[in-house]
């Protein structure tokens, strides 16, 4: 069974392998790539098997090749469209980071409650919400960033649920009730502070 981890690190092996190839590397060995990513050369083997991901014994991995198959994997031939819901300070924040088209993602809709910020002629329109469930359908989208206030993120996930979507990327620490079948990823940028914060105060110094 692939689990989130597994594909966070082939992600960051993917990263690891397109700076590679921009310094003439050839070809890549799983010390390499675990070194450069901070795990074993075991764990690196570990996670292209469960992709299905062979290398040659002794003979490493040819970069093209690998970044190929790891593209393949994401479907990174083709742009993968998403839709945004929140336009705060956050979700203007995700709209305009620029490294989402290297990575082959598209914002296609946003959404909103304010209607003072519905947009419908640019390039990348804001609906009300009760626009959703038709957008989605049209635009045929299956993921989506939720960017609102902490208490207003279940009312939302539901919304999107109803419409379709299937992954769900939050900007908040709540546990969200969906079911099984749903993806949701949380991201608590408090969290990660307090948690960078802890190691720091336990560091062991030399």
């Amino acid at each position: 069974m692939v689990i989130s981890k597994n594909v966070n690190r082939l992600l960051r092996y993917r990263s690891l392998l397109l700076k590679m190839q921009d310094l003439g590397f050839e070809t890549v060995y799983s010390y390499n790539l675990g070194r450069e990513a901070g795990v074993s050369p075991e764990q690196v083997r570990k996670d292209f098997s469960q992709f299905g991901i062979k290398g040659k014994k002794k003979g490493g991995y040819n970069v093209i090749e690998l970044l190929f198959t790891i593209n393949n994997i994401f479907r990174k031939d083709e742009m993968q469209c998403v839709i945004l819901v929140g336009m705060g300070n956050i979700g203007k924040a995700m709209l305009q980071y620029r490294g989402f088209k290297h990575r082959m993602i598209q914002i296609v809709a946003t959404f909103d409650i304010d209607p003072s910020k519905y947009r419908k002629n640019c390039p990348v329109p804001c609906y009300p919400m009760e626009d959703l469930k038709r957008v989605v359908s049209e635009l045929d989208v299956k993921t989506a960033i939720v960017a609102v206030p902490e208490r207003a993120v279940q009312e939302v996930c539901d919304q999107l649920i109803a419409a379709g979507i299937l992954g769900i990327l939050i900007f908040a620490p709540t546990i969200i009730k969906a079911p099984p079948h749903i993806t949701i990823n949380n991201i608590s940028i408090s969290h990660e502070l307090e948690s960078l914060i802890y190691q720091t105060l336990h560091v062991k110094r030399d």
